[in-house]
């Protein structure tokens, strides 16, 4: 069977797949099953296009991986055939661990584990699986192989990972503040000191893509209206646990029914192969399905979520630069209870408080390099002369207020 074959995506044109195993691995369900997992969450809800999947994505890092290997070859850069594979591996499978709508739910269905954690578990399985052939990507993915530079290709503050959901979520959004010259960029990438290094002519394209984070973070990934969708979820899971915990038995997947009749910390999951197992089983669908079945519940709380989820009936939100007012954080809530006849405790399903935090860059973490024309290397808010950029490196930390519609 001739595996070489190419994907025709609308985002960069075709797409190859440049060896056997990575065919085996696009083709394996556990790789498969990001078809059915929306890259962006619930922001089809404000963006309707954005309906793009972690499928897309890996395969359109993977593309950039690519590009960005050719250049550094043609520069210079020493690496071989099996760190080629082992790169496009480690990028193509960086999001497998990725759970249903991606990072809407990355904390709920298992407590206060990363999706990271959990694709470090699957690649190790299909590592298994495939007759340790995968190790030299794992060894890079995790940056314990010995040329640095080849990890922060994978996962770096300019990695192909970024690049590309830039690129693509702008695209299925609309968002044209989010567009990025990822050519260039790949084409100004140099090895210097086995470090990632950005030649001084790229550092306008540098500073634009810093720009466009930062505002496809307020525009699209924390707009409110996708942080009210984005909670509202999150509500339905935390309630439908809360009941399934009591005794309350719901017909879902059993996959689902897994979760949220047995609450599993990380220590755990992480040491249990059945976990993971039933993990690679969940999907989107496996949640739409279940809301549409809570819909139905007896209990007042997780049936009126679920109607309002269903119909877009979404929280209002405000968004401020101080905390919520606690009195009228209470005022709120005291009138869920008698505008719905709840309880307290249950008010806090539709009156709540969060905060979101907003880092284009964060220094000190993988820093972008700049390889000035004297043969300086220079951090990028150094190098610039753009004075926004080094407030784009600060960490901004805003407050919101959920509260349901009909309370105003």
């Amino acid at each position: 069977m001739n595996k070489k074959k190419i994907i025709n995506d609308p985002v960069y044109g075709f797409i190859s797949i440049p060896t056997d195993l990575v065919y085996d691995l696009i083709d394996h369900p556990h790789f498969q099953r990001l078809r059915y997992i929306k890259q962006l969450g619930m922001t089809h809800l404000v963006y309707p296009g954005a309906l793009h999947t972690r499928f897309h994505h890996a395969l359109g890092a993977m593309h950039l991986m690519s590009l960005a290997i050719e250049t550094l070859c043609n520069k210079g850069a020493e690496i071989s055939p099996e760190e080629k594979e082992g790169l496009m591996i480690a990028i193509l499978l960086h999001d497998i661990g990725h759970g249903p709508f991606s990072h809407a739910l990355e904390h709920t269905i298992v407590d206060e584990i990363d999706h990271e954690d959990i694709s470090i578990l699957l690649m190790n399985k299909l590592n298994h699986e495939f007759g340790g052939k995968l190790s030299l990507a794992i060894s890079i993915f995790k940056g314990e192989y010995h040329k640095h530079f080849l990890h922060q290709l994978v996962s770096s503050q300019l990695d192909m990972d970024r690049m590309d959901y830039l690129n693509r979520d702008s695209y299925f959004t609309g968002v044209s503040e989010g567009v990025i010259s990822s050519d260039r960029i790949i084409k100004m990438l140099i090895v210097k000191g086995d470090s990632i290094a950005v030649e001084e002519k790229g550092i306008y394209s540098i500073e634009k893509f810093l720009i466009a984070r930062r505002l496809m973070y307020w525009q699209v990934y924390l707009h409110k209206t996708v942080i009210a969708a984005e909670q509202l979820l999150c509500k339905i899971f935390t309630r439908s646990r809360e009941l399934a915990l009591q005794g309350t038995h719901f017909p879902l997947t059993p996959a689902l029914s897994y979760f949220l009749e047995n609450f599993i910390t990380k220590d755990e999951f992480m040491a249990s192969d059945v976990h993971l197992k039933t993990f690679a089983l969940l999907d989107d669908t496996d949640v739409m399905a279940a809301v549409k079945i809570w819909a139905n519940s007896p209990d007042f709380v997780l049936s009126k979520l679920c109607h309002n989820f269903i119909n877009r009936r979404l929280y209002h939100v405000d968004i401020t630069g101080e905390a919520p007012n606690e009195a009228l954080v209470k005022q709120l809530k005291a009138k869920a209870v008698k505008e719905y006849g709840i309880s307290e405790h249950e008010a806090s399903y539709f009156v709540f408080t969060d905060d979101i935090r907003n880092n284009a860059y964060n220094k000190g973490d993988g820093n972008i390099h700049i390889l000035r024309k004297n043969g300086d290397i220079r951090d990028i808010t150094l190098a610039s002369d753009n004075s926004n950029l080094e407030a784009l490196s600060k960490t901004v930390k805003k407050y919101i207020l959920c509260y349901a519609k009909e309370l105003l």
